[in-house]
């Protein structure tokens, strides 16, 4: 079975597992395909993350291909240069997708690397029908699009943006992806391409170097691991956001909320989602950064005791700041019995003396804010007929990515994901990223994640809780109204289907409600449950264009 946002991404999946593949194969191929037919979501100029199950050996793996700062110094002081078109290369990282799919298929891949890039390959070459929302974004990102003449012809021919229905060829892409087909990741990183792309990302404002190109590489990582209601919860660790969903989770069962008995009609429900997001979100916001080159204690933040030690703040007054809370000793703990025979994400070492007292939690206060960029993101979900799984999410940032374009591929714009605490050379970009698989047992229940920048943990726990709590059908699950608290502290979207007393709940807890219509910014789901007897229930999220599919 295979979710993902767009129907040429998942048949190319599915097409992929009726030739033999497994699913890191089908997860590669419908990923490949993506970045042809959702280029302003993600693509071979973005990035991404992927939590792996294999069956057979019972094992867990998590790859980071995110975008990275490059070699330059200029990484380590933030970008003065404003945002207009002479500064836009100034947004784009190092991109990883290339490597990372490539590493991934290397790795458990059944399939030849040919086999898995064909169905990218034909509709780039020969096409595919623009779908509305690819039409919408095109006109939303206009004038970024408008700043790369050649691109433009592409995407805007006569000035206007493609309409729904017209064909959309890419054979400046479709030459790429196969020469990737033929030489794998030399092809991308170390050629006449990562020549030109360096240059022009250079003559756009950007500080990606030849070098850099040639020396990325994906990085395996051990995965966040926690057992919350029975479940092993599998999930994405720094710099990606998996910590927030497991701390989450944690939050909601302490909440009381999952004894309530549903979600949408029951206002007390409703309103301890908002308060434990908020509260989750300001923890993942402190407890951020690349592990390679800063001590992250997201053991400890993703754990149910640093949950139980937060839980006072669910019941709390609502203030209009929090301070994130300090893991470290939760942190230190052993993981449990299901986890550490899973080889988990290990502890971090705690900083002593001055670094101590920069990264010390006390001394900071956090507002809460609405980021001035959302990003707009890709996720898909796969299990195959042997129970392997894979949970990816992928990005070029916000739409179109930096708006630097270079022979077919959209540059990501998520070197301004940095802040003052994160930012420096040669590392991983932050992210809110959480792909996230959780095991009933020695199998499968759920493989999930989401689109959406900020939306994506609070999206992913609510859709979780509905299926594996409340028992409510996948693709109800995913269609279901959802909340989400702004950073702006006192503010929560709500989405239509809520029931009038949810909104009474809110206003009583100390939340200013807003009435947000769902679109493409609350999250976009894409989930594989596998039902009790086996069978493997794919969800695709209306908000997108998402479509699931099974051989």
């Amino acid at each position: 079975m295979v979710s993902s946002s767009q129907q040429q991404a998942t048949m190319a999946g599915v097409t992929v597992l009726r030739a033999g593949g497994n699913a890191v194969d089908a997860a590669v191929a419908t990923a490949f395909a993506l970045s042809v037919v959702d280029p302003s979501q993600t693509g071979l100029g973005g990035g991404g993350a992927a939590t792996i199950w294999m069956a057979r050996d019972r094992r867990v793996d998590h790859l980071s291909f995110y975008g990275r700062a490059g070699e330059r110094a200029e990484w380590a002081a933030p970008d003065t240069g404003g945002r207009g078109p002479e500064r836009a290369g100034r947004g784009a990282a190092t991109p990883g997708m290339v490597s990372g799919l490539l590493t991934m298929h290397e790795k458990y891949g059944r399939l030849s690397r040919g086999q898995v890039i064909a169905p990218a390959l034909a509709l780039a070459r020969d096409g595919f029908i623009v779908s509305p929302l690819l039409s919408r974004t095109i006109a939303s990102a206009s004038d970024r699009v408008k700043e790369e003449p050649h691109a433009a012809a592409r995407f805007m021919p006569n000035g206007e943006p493609l309409r729904p229905g017209e064909l959309l060829v890419q054979p400046e892409l479709a030459a790429l992806l196969e020469l990737i087909a033929v030489a794998g990741q030399n092809a991308f990183y170390r050629s006449a391409f990562a020549e030109r792309l360096a240059y022009h990302v250079q003559e756009r404002g950007g500080l990606i170097t030849e070098n850099d190109m040639a020396s990325y590489q994906s990085t395996w990582m051990r995965p966040l691991c926690t057992t919350w209601r029975g479940y092993t919860v599998l999930g994405a660790p720094p710099p990606m956001g998996g910590a927030m969903v497991l701390s989450m989770l944690h939050l909601a069962e302490l909440s009381g909320l999952t004894q309530s008995g549903g979600y949408t009609e029951t206002p007390a429900t409703a309103a301890s989602f908002a308060q434990l997001i908020r509260i989750a979100q300001i923890d993942g916001q402190r407890w951020r950064g690349d592990p390679a080159v800063m001590s992250v204690p997201a053991r400890g933040v993703s754990s149910a005791r640093f949950a139980a030690e937060r839980a006072s703040l669910l019941s709390g007054p609502l203030n209009d700041t929090l301070i994130a809370g300090d893991p470290w000793s939760a942190d230190a703990e052993a993981p449990t019995a299901a986890c550490a025979a899973l080889d988990p994400y290990p502890a971090a070492v705690q900083p002593t003396g001055r670094e101590a007292r920069e990264t010390d939690a006390s001394s900071v206060t956090l507002h809460l804010e609405m980021s001035e960029d959302s990003s707009f993101t890709s996720h898909l979900s796969v299990v195959d007929a042997d129970g392997n799984a894979v949970a990816m999410t992928t990005t070029v940032g916000v739409l179109f990515g930096s708006g630097v374009w270079s022979d077919g591929v959209w540059l990501n714009s998520v070197g301004r994901n940095f802040d003052t605490r994160t930012r420096g050379t040669n590392r991983y970009s932050n992210s809110t990223m959480a792909p996230t698989i959780l095991l009933d047992g020695s199998g499968v229940r759920l493989v999930v994640g989401a689109a959406g920048s900020q939306y994506i943990q609070p999206a992913t726990t609510q859709v979780t809780v509905r299926m594996l709590v409340f028992g409510e059908d996948p693709a109800m699950a995913l269609s279901a109204p959802r909340l989400h608290p702004t950073w702006s502290s006192r503010e929560v979207e709500v989405e239509p289907g809520f029931s009038p007393a949810v909104y009474g709940a809110l206003v009583q807890r100390g939340f200013k409600p807003l009435s947000r219509v769902g679109d493409i910014l609350f999250g976009g789901v894409h989930a594989v449950y596998v039902a009790l007897d086996g069978r493997r229930i794919g969800a695709a999220d209306i908000r997108r264009d998402g479509f699931t599919a099974g051989q």
